[in-house]
C-alpha cells in the first residue's frame, strides 16, 4: 500500500474511538413468514465477516492514513472491552494487523465479546439480535482516564470518535472530555439515542455527526423523502444554525449517496451505481472516508450550495466518503478485505470518476491515481 505523508503533515495526528467492538453472524432464513415466538427455523449461515461499528471505522481510517505502531504515523486508539474468548482474540488480532493500536482495549473474564446475529428473509427484510450482556457494555467512565491524559497533552491534534454499541453514558463523558481540550469530535447515534443526545447537549460539542434518514428524521422531528430534498435541506440548516456554527452534518440516503451540511451551505453527493453484495457497514465506511479526508486537509463539502454534482471528480471529504462506501458494498463483508487507497482509486476509475488533485497531493504516491 502507498501510505500518505507522515502524520505531522495531517491536521490531526491521532484518533481515539469509543464504541462497540465485536463480531457478527448472518443467516438467510427459509420461509417468508415472520419468525414466531416458539418457532424453530432453518437458515443458511452466510460466509460473511461482520464487525462492529468502531472496528469498521477505525479499520478504514487506518488503511487510508497509514496507521501503524510507529510514533510518526497516524495513531488510532479504540477504547473498549472484549471478552476472554476466541471472538475477542480474533478481533484484537484483526485490529493489530490493520495497524490499529489496541492498548486501550481491555479483556474482561466475566462477559462475552459483543455478538450480533443478523437474520434475513428471502425478500431482503430482516433484523438482528445483539448481546446486551457483552464485554462492550461494561465500558465505564473510569475507563477513560488514559485517553483523557492524552487528550490533555495533544487535544487540538486529536480526533474523538463516539459510535453506538457501547454505553451511552461513557460515550457522552468521552466527548465531553475531548471537547474541553479542543479535540475534533465526531459521532453517530441510533434512533433511540437521538433524544438523549439532544437533551444532554451533545450536538453542541460535535464537529461532525453522521446520521441515516431514519436517524435524521428522529433528530429533526419530521419525516421526509428524497423526492422533497428542500425540506431536508431547510431542516438541517436550521438545526445547525441553532446548535453550533462549526457542526458538519451528514445525512446518508443509502444507494443514492449522501447530503452534507455546514453552516449555511449544503451539498448533495450522489453515489455511483455498483453491483451490491452487502450494504452492511457502508454508513460506517462513509464516516471513515469523511474523517480521513478532513484529516488530510480536504474540504468537507464544496463552498457553494450544490443540489447534485454533475462533474465526476472527487474533491471533497464527503465525496470521498461516498466513494469509499460505494466501494465497500461490492464486498459481502462489513469490512472490505482488499480496501486500500489504490484499490479505491482503481474502483473510481472503473466507475468513470477521477480523484481530484488536492486529494492526490495528500498521498506520497500519485502514480496509481494519475
Amino acid at each position: 500500500m502507498h501510505a500518505p505523508r507522515a502524520s505531522s503533515d495531517f491536521l490531526y495526528s491521532q484518533l481515539f474511538g469509543v464504541g462497540g467492538i465485536g463480531t457478527g453472524l448472518f443467516f438467510n432464513l427459509e420461509g417468508e413468514h415472520t419468525l414466531g415466538r416458539n418457532e424453530s427455523r432453518t437458515g443458511q449461515l452466510l460466509d460473511v465477516r461482520d464487525f462492529c461499528k468502531l472496528h469498521i471505522v477505525a479499520h478504514y481510517i487506518s488503511k487510508l492514513l497509514g496507521g501503524s505502531a510507529s510514533p510518526s504515523s497516524f495513531q488510532i486508539f479504540p477504547v473498549g472491552k472484549v471478552g476472554n474468548d476466541a471472538a475477542g482474540r480474533f478481533v484484537l488480532s484483526e485490529m493489530q494487523q490493520a495497524g490499529i493500536n489496541t492498548h486501550f482495549i481491555t479483556t474482561v473474564p466475566d462477559a462475552p465479546t459483543l455478538l450480533s446475529i443478523c437474520f434475513q428473509y428471502p425478500d431482503g427484510t430482516g433484523g438482528n439480535i445483539t448481546t446486551s450482556n457483552s464485554a462492550a457494555a461494561k465500558l465505564s467512565e473510569d475507563d477513560l482516564s488514559g485517553p483523557a491524559e492524552l487528550f490533555r497533552s495533544l487535544g487540538s491534534r486529536s480526533i474523538a470518535l463516539a459510535v453506538p454499541e457501547a454505553p451511552f453514558t461513557a460515550r457522552r463523558k468521552f466527548l465531553s472530555l475531548a471537547s474541553s481540550t479542543g479535540a475534533f469530535c465526531a459521532a453517530s447515534f441510533t434512533c433511540g439515542e437521538i433524544e438523549a443526545a439532544r437533551r444532554s447537549g451533545l450536538f453542541q460539542l460535535l464537529d461532525l455527526v453522521a446520521l441515516n434518514e431514519s436517524e435524521a428524521s428522529a433528530l429533526l422531528g419530521c419525516d421526509f423523502g428524497i423526492e422533497e430534498p428542500q425540506k431536508l435541506v431547510d431542516k438541517c440548516l436550521s438545526f445547525i444554525s441553532k446548535t453550533s456554527t462549526r457542526l458538519r452534518l451528514i445525512v446518508t440516503i443509502g444507494g443514492r449517496g449522501a447530503f452534507g451540511f455546514v453552516h449555511g451551505i449544503w451539498n448533495n453527493c450522489p453515489a455511483p451505481r455498483v453491483p451490491v453484495k452487502s450494504t452492511a457497514g457502508a454508513g460506517d465506511a462513509l464516516l471513515a472516508g469523511v474523517i480521513a479526508g478532513i484529516t488530510l486537509g480536504i474540504p468537507f463539502i464544496a463552498p457553494i450550495p450544490m443540489p447534485s454534482k454533475v462533474e465526476k471528480s472527487v474533491t471533497t471529504a464527503l465525496e470521498f466518503g461516498v466513494l469509499l462506501a460505494s466501494y465497500t458494498v461490492t464486498s459481502p463483508h462489513s469490512i472490505h478485505p482488499a480496501a486500500s487507497f489504490e484499490a479505491i482509486g482503481q474502483f473510481a476509475r472503473d466507475s468513470g470518476i477521477s480523484i481530484g488533485p488536492s486529494l492526490k497531493r495528500s498521498f506520497t504516491s500519485k502514480k496509481t491515481l494519475s
